[in-house]
């Protein structure tokens, strides 16, 4: 059973908040919070919305409502790679929506050990904003992003119009 994220102790706020689902793009580990992540599902029919952002795949029917789905790889300029059996959706909640954002694959739901370390300055192909914060697990640098600025304000007016439809 999930904790509820207003509790006032600051050991059950860690506790919460330090949990991330893991995925990987391009061979690069990233995470985002575990109460972000509503559920994960296999690739899926995605319909596509003409006139919108080459990384703004389309939309998808989860359950009889539309949710906007959005491939990582694009949003990040990553070159793109064909889905294969390993590529799912993550189901985010962002913001007061639901958006499905396309990863090569899901590793694991791990809890970061303690507060996560900045961001060091070095070039890294998607914006440094959207970076939360990094830390090491077992010799590996998982990037942690930030779901509440993921996205630019004109992607969200994006999303919203869609969610309208």
């Amino acid at each position: 059973m999930a904790m509820q994220a207003d509790l006032t102790t600051n050991e059950t706020k860690a506790t919460s908040t330090e949990q991330y689902v893991t995925f990987l793009i391009n061979n690069e580990t990233y995470g985002i919070e575990v109460l972000r992540v509503k559920e994960i599902v296999g690739m899926t029919t995605i319909t596509s919305v003409p006139n919108s952002e080459k990384y703004l795949k389309g939309v998808m029917n989860l359950r009889g409502i539309v949710v906007p789905v959005i491939d990582l790889r694009m949003k990040f300029n990553i070159p793109e790679k064909e889905y294969d059996a390993f590529t799912v959706i993550l189901i985010i909640e962002m913001r007061d929506f639901l958006v499905g954002v396309i990863v090569d694959s899901v590793s694991d739901v791990i809890t970061a050990p303690g507060q996560l370390q900045e961001v060091p300055n070095f070039h890294v192909s998607i914006d440094k904003e959207v970076i939360k914060g990094v830390f090491n697990k077992d010799s590996n640098l998982i990037i942690i992003l930030n779901a509440d600025i993921m996205l630019t304000v004109k992607d969200l007016e994006v999303l919203a119009e869609i969610n309208e439809v």
